[in-house]
């Protein structure tokens, strides 16, 4: 079972906790000295992923189980949500529209490009096949 302390969230406007020193769980490659190699994803059965590394964040207990730990993923998906900027009606509107134009605008390419390509194939034959011909 989680307890409070296992969850990385402040709270009422649910931003993460960024964390200090070594107990941090999330580095980057800027946290790495100058010389070392930036970090890479864990295979599994590779790392610090097993119990130690759950120690060194600082978590006891067992792990939560498949039902909380799905319902705390949904919490955090409500409370992302949240935050999206989501687009009025009249930018949607905009943006449909100018999407619109521009599939006519490549589908009438498309179509010019193919019908001289076929054209300047045809010719070509006739060329090739009045050559032949002559011949």
């Amino acid at each position: 079972m989680l307890k409070k302390e296992d969850d990385k969230m402040t709270g009422s406007n649910d931003d993460p906790v960024v964390g200090s020193g070594p107990t941090s769980a999330r580095t980057s490659s800027s946290d790495a000295p100058a010389g070392s190699a930036a970090p890479r994803a864990a295979r599994f059965g590779e790392g610090q992923e097993g119990s130690a590394a759950r120690r060194e964040r600082g978590v006891s207990g067992p792990r939560a189980g498949l039902l909380e730990r799905a319902g705390l993923f949904l919490h955090d998906v409500r409370a992302e949500m949240k935050r999206v900027a989501w687009p009025t009606a009249l930018e949607v509107r905009n943006t449909t529209i100018i999407t619109i134009i521009a599939v006519i605008f490549f589908a009438v390419y498309l179509l010019v490009v193919d019908r001289g390509l076929t054209f300047l194939i045809t010719q070509l034959e006739r060329l090739v096949g009045w050559l032949f011909s002559a011949i």
